[in-house]
This record gives structure tokens, C-alpha cells and sequence, in this order.
């Protein structure tokens, strides 16, 4: 499995399935990520509101339980950091995706390779716009 150049970036995984959560943990952290788990929505926007978790991408479960979709959580991430770059994992709502799905986001159907979710990740990555600057940078 090819390494991602920067082993710094840190990516939030959101699964409610622990075992899945499992295989794509270990493929990120193969292809050089760091990773933050979360289980349910809520966790995972909760990870997401806090400033100093240093979370750059997010690959989540479209279906969670507890309330919250994975649309719900990229939508959240977006209102945080408009250029976050987001993977969605399904195993039968890629469908929705067009509809649902934020912008420059892509999907993975399940089942998967884990090397495929490395390498959506290293995609979104490589595609997303420059972060604008924050209001302590601009004034």
C-alpha cells in the first residue's frame, strides 16, 4: 500500500459498526494518517466543534445510528471548515449522494478494498481548496 507524503494530517473516522471502524483505521494509519475514531454522530461533532483535535479530512458511515447521518456530520464539518474534505462510506445510500453529499466530497461503496478508502482520502486531500485564512492570519 502506497504511504501519503504527509504523515500529519489527521483524519476523524466515523463508524457505528466497530469492526469496519477497525479495517479503515488500520488502512489509514498504513497509508501514513493519523486517525480520531468516533462512533456515533453526535461523537463525531462534537470531535469536530472542538478546535484542538486538528482534524483535516473525515471519512464517514452515511448510515449512523443515534440520529445523526453521515450527511448530518459532513454537513457540520462544512459549517466549521468550508473546505473540509470528506469521504463517505456506504453500503447502500450512494445513491443519495448527489442529493445529500456536500460539495468535492466522494463516496466508497461498500464492500471495499481498504487501499480505496486510502486512496479517496489522498484524493479529497489532493483536490480540496486552500483552507481561507483565519481571522488572526487576515487582520
Amino acid at each position: 500500500m502506497e504511504t501519503i507524503a504527509s504523515a500529519s494530517v489527521t483524519v476523524l473516522l466515523v463508524d457505528d459498526d466497530l469492526l469496519v471502524q477497525d479495517v479503515i483505521r488500520s488502512a489509514l494509519e498504513d497509508g501514513g494518517f493519523e486517525v480520531v475514531c468516533a462512533a456515533t454522530g453526535k461523537e463525531a461533532m462534537t470531535l469536530l466543534s472542538d478546535g484542538d483535535t486538528g482534524i483535516q479530512a473525515l471519512v464517514t458511515d452515511v448510515n449512523l445510528g443515534g440520529g445523526h447521518s453521515g450527511w448530518d456530520v459532513a454537513r457540520h464539518g462544512r459549517e466549521i471548515s468550508v473546505v473540509l474534505p470528506v469521504v463517505y462510506v456506504s453500503g447502500d445510500s450512494a445513491h443519495d449522494w448527489p442529493a445529500h453529499g456536500v460539495p468535492g466530497s466522494i463516496v466508497v461503496q461498500k464492500p471495499f478494498a481498504p487501499a480505496q478508502i486510502v486512496t479517496a482520502v489522498a484524493t479529497v486531500l489532493n483536490d480540496a481548496p486552500p483552507a481561507p485564512p483565519s481571522e488572526a492570519e487576515a487582520g
